[in-house]
């Protein structure tokens, strides 16, 4: 794609695919739930903890894959070509490897990490075999994410929709397929859905490559790959670290308050759970709009645009915003039969519903969160956010989580509260720091810096 082009990409054009993708992948791990609600109980709950350890290992293959993202967004932006494609063959390879490391580790070690969930034999097996199957194929999903997010850095978001969405209809059949023992297929419930699921992903393997050499016409050499240099790496690891750091401490921390919330209850911690299913569309707004700005202004950066990025970050954040309470406004609308959806609890559907009516709170200031995280990512600011993160969630939302929510009674209603803080603290530390414009010396792609391949 040429420089030319690169101006012509808007937000919308760029976001709502991702956004879609991002529904696909929820409807996936949700027919996966469902389909294995049909083989019994027991194998839905196999899955969904052999499912913690591997969604937990994915989570470090993105420290390559959005490294490389920003820097190759920037090179695009300085059209330096040449440069990009040694990027990404370097991204691709390291977390090939990578991913390599880490499905050996998952299947060499699966009895003892799982044996800290001290699961009943039975289910052991069943999640051991799970994950033995997808847990090596995570060197397919190590790759496809780097190659994903390479040809969505281009502006091909919609082309990374359809192969997601494909994926997800290949798995649905497998499924089926091997639940229910259909046209010949031998009946395996747990072995079956594994297998399914690996397949899937090797099968949207392929086509990733396919639309990165013939679509976004990035054509690799095993030289791209294997001509590595430091000063390559650095640039990569100066975002990928920081980025992945954030989202660790983040996802870390919904562990321990799940921990907290569970001292008030099952039927609090369930009141949680149901609520953020149904806020959960919200979040993904803002995720996808964070990352459709992060593509458009890592591109804007790198060809000095300095001030249409500035005023595209601030647009996207009022953007976030007011689709925030719009939506929040619709679900609060109907949030009684939302939530009678997953518990007829009145008890349930009360909280629920005062928490949901919490949302016009706390979802403006998570998207603003979400979209300014990004996009100073896009900037190279990673390190910031990532101080912000890590400082604020674990000395100061953490410990309110336990002081309104268990030392001072509050309950679910004051951990909500705590939330609203989190969200809204590390939302205007972030925007304070957009608009300081320090982010402006954070580029990784200096102007004065040649190209050393072409092409």
């Amino acid at each position: 794609m040429s420089n030319t082009e690169i101006k012509r990409l808007s937000i919308i054009a760029v976001t709502w695919p991702i956004f879609i993708e991002s529904l696909l992948n929820i409807s996936l791990r949700t027919a996966d739930t469902f389909m294995l609600s049909q083989v019994s109980d027991e194998a839905v709950a196999a899955v969904g903890v052999a499912n913690q350890l591997i969604m937990f290992m994915f989570f470090l293959f993105q420290f390559i894959a959005t490294g490389t993202s920003v820097v190759v967004a920037q090179y695009l932006g300085a059209n330096k070509l040449g440069e990009i494609k040694r990027f990404t063959g370097n991204g691709i390879l390291i977390n090939f490897l990578f991913g390599l490391v880490v499905a050996s580790i998952l299947m060499i070690f699966s009895r003892q990490l799982l044996g800290l969930f001290q699961l009943e034999p039975y289910l052991m097996e069943q999640a051991r075999t799970f994950l033995l199957i997808v847990g090596g194929a995570l060197v397919f999903q190590a790759v496809s994410v780097t190659v994903s997010i390479i040809i969505q850095t281009h502006g091909f978001t919609k082309e990374t929709m359809f192969v997601s969405g494909g994926m997800n209809i290949i798995n649905i059949i497998g499924n089926y397929l091997f639940i229910h023992g259909a046209l010949g297929f031998p009946q395996l419930g747990v072995q079956g859905v594994a297998i399914s699921t690996a397949f899937s992903q090797f099968v949207a393997l392929i086509a990733f490559f396919i639309v990165l050499r013939y679509r976004v016409q990035l054509r690799l050499t095993w030289a791209d790959l294997f001509d590595i240099q430091k000063n390559r790496l650095r640039k990569v690891l100066s975002i990928g670290i920081p980025a992945s750091m954030t989202m660790i401490s983040y996802s870390s921390s919904q562990i321990v308050t799940t921990a907290i919330i569970t001292l008030l209850g099952s039927q609090m911690l369930a009141t949680r759970i149901y609520t953020l299913n149904v806020l959960f569309l919200v979040m993904i707004l803002g995720i996808s709009l964070g990352r459709g700005t992060r593509i458009i202004i890592g591109h804007q950066i790198g060809a000095g645009r300095m001030e249409e990025a500035y005023k595209q970050g601030v647009q996207s954040a009022r953007w976030s915003i007011g689709l925030a309470l719009l939506m929040t406004s619709l679900i609060v609308l109907v949030r009684e039969p939302l939530l009678g959806m997953f518990s007829d609890n009145p008890e349930i559907i009360m909280m629920g519903s005062t928490l949901l009516i919490m949302g016009f709170l706390l979802e403006p200031g998570r998207c603003l969160n979400l979209v300014y995280g990004s996009i100073l990512e896009a900037s190279g600011d990673a390190k910031y956010s990532m101080i912000v993160s890590v400082t604020v969630i674990w000395a100061f939302s953490v410990p309110m989580y336990y002081l309104l929510g268990i030392h001072f009674g509050w309950g679910l209603i004051g951990i909500w509260a705590a939330f609203i803080a989190d969200e809204w603290l590390r939302g205007i530390l972030l925007h304070r720091r957009w608009i300081s414009r320090k982010w402006e010396q954070k580029a990784v792609v200096k102007h004065g810096e040649k190209s050393k391949a072409t092409g």
